[in-house]
């Protein structure tokens, strides 16, 4: 795999990819310009009519929101016009050690692309489905990193309050697949409860999601998905608490440092 290479001082240069339902694309490019990227709004038909092109980014970055609706099933449309239209266009920049992060509905996209959790582009092993609970779930909720194969996520075993917003966040595959996902260290993030013990109990675990999966990464640990929100809290005053829990450092901040700081690096 040939890694992307920065000339000194140049920034990481990302990809905020767009359609039509996108709502958490603002967020989003807020995040990566703060921690030092270099964001830029791309819409997915620019990939498509060629005027944009990924060889010009080091991360592709699918945001949160109801792409096109979430009809047939959340970020459903958008994955299959990714693997129909612009599967070539992934691969290569795949293959030139691009990262790329999907959040909420971004990660229902990366899921059913079948990019999460084992990088099998067009075909899809696990899925986000209905929420448990049965209804759409808009809390904070704790999770917790966990040590993984991502190979920019520096944090372990920290716990941190994320912002959830979905109908269908509940991870779920076969047996199989879940032993697989464990088995090859794929989890990085778990929902869990006050003591940080992952959790299926209600509200702590929002969805439901098989042993307590918040987010995953895929074989070469250049894919990240998760549900929870982390460019939701990268300034202390967007957590509603953070004067009474003294909160110092905006606990979804280091996913977007760990990014750009491996990404400038090179690796």
């Amino acid at each position: 795999m040939k890694t992307l290479r920065l000339r000194s001082g140049r920034e990481v240069n990302v990809c905020i990819l767009q359609s039509d339902g996108t709502n958490c694309d603002n967020e989003l490019f807020y995040a990566f310009k703060k921690f030092g990227g270099s964001p830029q709004f791309v819409h997915v038909n620019e990939l498509r009519n060629k005027s944009k092109t990924l060889k010009d980014f080091h991360i592709l970055a699918l945001p949160g929101g109801f792409s096109y609706g979430d009809d047939v099933a959340s970020g459903k449309i958008w994955a299959i016009e990714l693997v129909s239209f612009l599967r070539e266009e992934i691969e290569n920049f795949r293959k030139r050690g691009g990262l790329i992060i999907g959040i909420c509905n971004g990660f229902q996209v990366l899921i059913r692309t079948g990019l999460l959790p084992f990088g099998n582009l067009g075909k899809m092993d696990a899925t986000l489905a209905a929420n448990s609970s049965g209804h759409f779930e808009c809390r904070w909720v704790r999770i917790k990193s966990n040590k993984s194969n991502c190979v920019f996520l520096k944090e372990n075993n920290q716990v941190g309050w994320f912002s959830v917003n979905h109908g269908e966040g509940k991870f779920f595959s076969s047996p199989g697949i879940i032993k697989k996902i464990e088995d090859e260290n794929l989890v990085t993030f778990r929902y869990v409860d006050e003591q940080g013990n992952p959790t299926q109990k209600y509200p702590e675990n929002p969805n439901g999601s098989l042993n307590a999966i918040a987010g995953v990464t895929d074989p070469s640990g250049r894919v990240l998905g998760l549900m929870p929100h982390p460019e939701k809290f990268v300034d202390v005053t967007q957590y509603p608490n953070w004067r009474r829990e003294k909160i110092i450092k905006p606990h979804g901040a280091f996913i977007f440092e760990d990014m750009i700081k491996f990404a400038k690096e090179g690796k």
